[in-house]
């Protein structure tokens, strides 16, 4: 069974930090790509950041991009999502997801072969 759990979600305020982590289990952790996704109430789901299985590779969305850090660590099986100067608008449930090389930084969620359930992280203003 493969379990993808994250961590670290929590409230702060504008401008606070937050590390997100994401422990895999289950899945040959160092064959694929590790992202995260987020999505706010009323939004679509938002594809924030995404690794590839080296590390050695990060694609990052435009709105966090220079804020967001995104590192995995293929001993721990984790991933982590550094996240500061955080904004309101950041504010969402926070997903981790696993896909295949063959389509690392697909854009399109159902590419995507497992999922979390989720961490939120809260920001305000």
């Amino acid at each position: 069974q493969v379990l993808l759990v994250e961590s670290g979600g929590g409230s702060v305020q504008t401008g606070g930090s937050l590390r997100l982590s994401c422990a895999a289990s289950g899945l040959p952790y160092s064959k694929y790509c590790m992202g995260w996704f987020r999505q706010a109430p009323g939004k679509e789901r938002e594809r924030v950041a995404v690794i590839a299985r080296s590390g050695g590779t990060t694609w990052y969305a435009d709105s966090v991009r220079g804020r967001f850090t995104l590192s995995r660590d293929n001993a721990k099986n984790t991933v982590y999502l550094e996240m500061n100067r955080l904004k309101p608008e950041d504010t969402a449930m926070y997903v981790c997801a696993a896909v295949s090389s063959s389509v690392c930084f697909s854009p399109t969620p159902t590419d995507y072969d497992y999922w979390g359930q989720g961490t939120q992280v809260t920001v305000s203003s």
